[in-house]
């Protein structure tokens, strides 16, 4: 069965005679996947109502493990923003019950923001979701070939990033 990345290197192959076509078909059909991958996501955060900044947020409180906690300061350096903009985001999502903030017992100058119950629950839900959306794209692979393509993508990403 053809896929639209054939037409693409012919096309390409014809007006670019050094263009390696199987370089080409990699790159093409990984782009198109990361597509269809984004795309499922943002569908899913469409479905739940949850903005992707408060799935970033309570994804990263979560990796942090128990008890789910991090000032705010940590959390912005962890998201790459500002303490004000992290702090507009954060208003937000105490007031649906998804975070709290809370004082240090220990120094009342220190605040911790903490996942609730309700926010764990919210991202084990969209973490659930998005499980199964991508294991539907993978079950075109036999488990053996789930193997090698992440043994193949483990090693590209290495190269990458030893760049």
């Amino acid at each position: 069965m053809k896929d639209d990345v054939e037409q693409h290197i012919g096309i390409w192959g014809r007006e670019l005679p050094w263009l390696d076509p199987v370089k080409e078909a990699i790159f093409m059909r990984l782009s198109i996947l990361a597509r269809h991958t984004q795309q499922l996501r943002r569908d899913t955060l469409a479905e739940d109502g949850l903005p992707h900044w408060q799935y970033k947020i309570l994804m990263k409180l979560r990796r942090l493990g128990p008890p789910y906690a991090a000032s705010p300061s940590e959390l912005a350096d962890a998201l790459g923003l500002t303490r004000g903009a992290l702090s507009a985001r954060l208003a937000p999502m105490e007031e649906a019950g998804l975070i709290t903030r809370a004082g240090d017992t220990t120094d009342r100058r220190r605040v911790h923001v903490r996942l609730t119950e309700a926010g764990s629950a919210a991202f084990e839900q969209q973490a659930g979701r998005e499980d199964h959306g991508e294991a539907a794209l993978l079950e075109a692979l036999t488990a053996d070939e789930r193997l090698v393509l992440a043994d193949l993508l483990h090693r590209l990403v290495l190269a990458a990033e030893e760049r």
